[in-house]
Parts: C-alpha cells; sequence; structure tokens
C-alpha cells in the first residue's frame, strides 16, 4: 500500500502545555486506523492538526508538518482539503434544523461551484450512499429526529457522497448502544477507504481497526497491530489499572479486561457489609 499521509515530529503546545509531543507516523492508503488513549490524551487534537482545522498548523504554537500525498497540507486550499478528507466530528448542532437530504448534498460542495445545481447524477450518488448505509427511505426524514445510530450512518453517507480518499471519525460511537456502536463501526470498516478515528472503547478498536495509536500526554506511546499495542504493561502504564489480555474465542480478536486490584480498606468494608 502506498504513504497517503506522513505526519512529522508534530507538536502543539498551548500556554506551556504540550498538547501534541513529536508526534511520528505514516497513513498508507486503505489502512483503518483508531487512535486511542485517556481523556486528554491528544486524540482529538491530532484529528484537528491532520486536517488542519482552522488553519491550525499556521500557529507558531504548532511545529512539525503534515504532508498528503508528499505535499504539505498547508499547500492545499480549504476546499481541495475537504476533497481529499471527510470529517464525522463529535459535534453537530448546525445540521440538526436540516433534513436528510439536506445533509446528504452538504457533502457535494467541494467539488461544485458557487451557483451549480444539482445534477441527475448527483441525486443518483446521494441514494446510492443512502442505500450503502441501509437509509435509503429516509431521504425526506429530519435529520434531528433519526436514532443516533440512524444520524451516524447519515453523515459517513455524507462522507461517501464527498467521495474522500480519507475519513476523519471522532468518537462515531459516541452515546451509542452497543448494537449501534457495532453496526456503525462494521460499516466503516467495510467502506474500503482510508479511516481514521478515534475510539474510546478498546475492544471495539481492536476489533474494527487494523492498527492502534496508543497517546498518552500528547505522546504517541506505541503505534502497530492491536495485538501489539493492547499490552498490559503499556495499557497499565498509561490507563493507571492492571488489566489482562486475550482472544476473544468468537472473533478472534484480540482483547482487554481493567479490573480494579482489591486493597485492604476495600476488603474491610466488604467484610463489614457481609457481617451486617
Amino acid at each position: 500500500m502506498s504513504t497517503l499521509l506522513n505526519i512529522s515530529q508534530l507538536s502543539w503546545q498551548v500556554q506551556n502545555k504540550a498538547i501534541l509531543q513529536n508526534i511520528n507516523f505514516n497513513v498508507r492508503k486503505g489502512e483503518v486506523i483508531g487512535i486511542i488513549g485517556p481523556n486528554g490524551a491528544g486524540k482529538t487534537s491530532l484529528l484537528r492538526c491532520i486536517t488542519n482545522q482552522n488553519n491550525i498548523l499556521a500557529s507558531t504554537n504548532v511545529t512539525g508538518s503534515v504532508q498528503l500525498k508528499s505535499r504539505a497540507i498547508t499547500q492545499y486550499s480549504a476546499k481541495e482539503v475537504a476533497q481529499h478528507f471527510a470529517l464525522v466530528m463529535q459535534k453537530n448542532d448546525t445540521i440538526f434544523a436540516l433534513s436528510v437530504q439536506d445533509v446528504m448534498k452538504m457533502g457535494l460542495l467541494p467539488h461544485k461551484t458557487l451557483f451549480s445545481l444539482d445534477s441527475d447524477h448527483d441525486k443518483a450518488q446521494i441514494n446510492l450512499a443512502l442505500k450503502k448505509v441501509g437509509l435509503e427511505q429516509a431521504l425526506h426524514h429530519s435529520f434531528n429526529q433519526l436514532s443516533g445510530g440512524e444520524q451516524q450512518r447519515v453523515l459517513i453517507a455524507r462522507a461517501l457522497v464527498q467521495a474522500s480518499q480519507v475519513l476523519i471519525l471522532d468518537e462515531p460511537t459516541n452515546h451509542l448502544d452497543v448494537f449501534y456502536q457495532h453496526q456503525v463501526l462494521q460499516l466503516v470498516n467495510k467502506l474500503n477507504i482510508t479511516v481514521i478515528m478515534t475510539v474510546h472503547d478498546l475492544n471495539l478498536a481492536s476489533l474494527y481497526c487494523q492498527r492502534l495509536l496508543l497517546l498518552n500526554q500528547g505522546q504517541l506511546i506505541c503505534d502497530g497491530s492491536p495485538e501489539e499495542v493492547l499490552t498490559p504493561k503499556q495499557l497499565s502504564q498509561v490507563f493507571g489499572l492492571p488489566c489482562q489480555q486475550s482472544i476473544d474465542p468468537m472473533t478472534g480478536a484480540t482483547q482487554v479486561s481493567f479490573y480494579l486490584p482489591e486493597t485492604d480498606e476495600h476488603h474491610s468494608r466488604f467484610s463489614e457489609s457481609v457481617d451486617e
């Protein structure tokens, strides 16, 4: 697989606090990459830098480089960036009043001029994308009346219409129940495009991502397969809890379990409650 993205010596500091520290990794075409780590590790900040949101790489607080196809992403116009990256971020308040059709049309904007009209081809692409996510019947529904899982599927369909090479997702399963978590990530996994996403649940990340990046306090601790990254030693150091690694007998995926060690104080309280 050819290298699509190169992140080199990327650092971001705000008021003497390191948000990202000397991040280095490549992204190959077609990879599904999960970015994991505790809250405040720098996961969303890394996504913002990769896509140069709000021209953040021009800030004096940010050093290093992000290259897309061997060209600095800062050399791309906002429209060109939108042609290469499709974003599904956590906050979507601005689109809640729109219909599904209107949300889908937003995916066409990077490929259109200011006053161009929607063609029959555009409409066919919208219908095809909704069909791929199983929501072709929802075209004229209000976006805010859909379930959380359906909303995420619409946003992924919009990304398909955008025809970008890289899909960026920030916690795509956040606030979804178990069924929709698996449904959305299974859908993403089958798109056959490059995917970079932050994932809170380590076991979901292991099951649906080919490669994981483990961040902690703005540093890239480990980059590799789920088996290589989700080791008890590394995870215990990062999350501050003992854990064990196992193989799921149904899926064959690497899975981890955390546990809180029993202290003398906890044991004493438990004994007292039993005696009572």
